[in-house]
């Protein structure tokens, strides 16, 4: 009874260790110390960094009492990730309009450059560039970033009795409580990877099939799309931030 015992946890340990191995499609990655760092998110990721960071200060370098040109587009930004952050957060939203804004702004290029940047030219050992919001890891970073801010959030204004929530309007509801902090995160993650991973893999599709006249209405439509996910996303997390300081409902 031992033998077969010992026999099926090597099995179970065996399998679950060629389990963890698999993985889907090629990556390209980086070893810096002793980590193995996935590389093709880093570098797409840089670039969009840097596309955001260079027309900031490219549009704000010279600011002028009436806006003209690059510094009324982010103005006009500006104003509207306000308005989303005071509708979902209440009165006390200032403070995270940094973080709302950055979210969606990072998103929002993030998605647009899937489309828009030519990845595909530039060649890797493995693997190939992509949109960073393409890549599982993205989004799970995303989501468990705005995990943590709303955490923070409740936490800082309530104190610990932030987690008296979990027992309201009764205690019955503990479990299913403390599921929905788990499934927000998921949800998040999961709708923002499959909406722009679909998007990409649809136009790789018909770009193979009929390559010049049908897939433009698809990649307007891509367009169109990726901008609305980076709008769920930001108003998502802002509704999350603003249910945590003010209590469940």
């Amino acid at each position: 009874m031992n033998i077969l015992s010992c026999s099926i946890n090597t099995l179970i340990k065996e399998g679950l260790y060629e389990i963890s191995g698999v993985e889907v499609g090629q990556h390209f990655y980086w070893q810096i110390g002793g980590f193995q760092v996935h590389a093709q998110v880093l570098i797409t990721s840089w670039v969009v960094i840097a596309i955001l960071l260079g027309s900031a200060a490219l549009s704000v370098r010279n600011p002028q009492t009436i806006p003209t040109g690059g510094q009324n587009f982010f103005e006009f930004v500006l104003e509207f990730i306000r308005d989303v952050s005071q509708t979902q957060i209440g009165e006390e939203y200032g403070p995270w309009v940094p973080f709302i804004g950055t979210l969606f702004l990072f998103i929002f290029v993030s998605n647009w450059s899937g489309a828009l940047l030519p990845w595909k030219i530039i060649q890797l050992p493995q693997g190939e560039l992509a949109a960073p919001t393409n890549d599982i890891n993205t989004t799970v970073a995303l989501a468990l970033l705005t995990s943590v801010a709303y955490f923070y959030a409740g936490l800082s204004k309530k104190g610990l009795g932030y987690f008296s929530k979990y027992i309201q309007p009764t205690p019955i509801l503990l479990p299913i409580n403390i599921l929905e902090d788990f499934t927000k995160p998921l949800s998040l993650s999961f709708r923002l990877f499959g909406n722009i991973l679909a998007d990409e893999l649809v136009v790789v599709v018909l770009v193979s099939l009929v390559p010049l006249v049908v897939p433009i209405p698809v990649m307007f439509l891509g367009l169109f799309t990726s901008g609305i996910q980076a709008l769920i996303f930001a108003t998502l997390a802002a509704a999350y931030i603003g249910e945590s300081m003010e209590g469940h409902h």
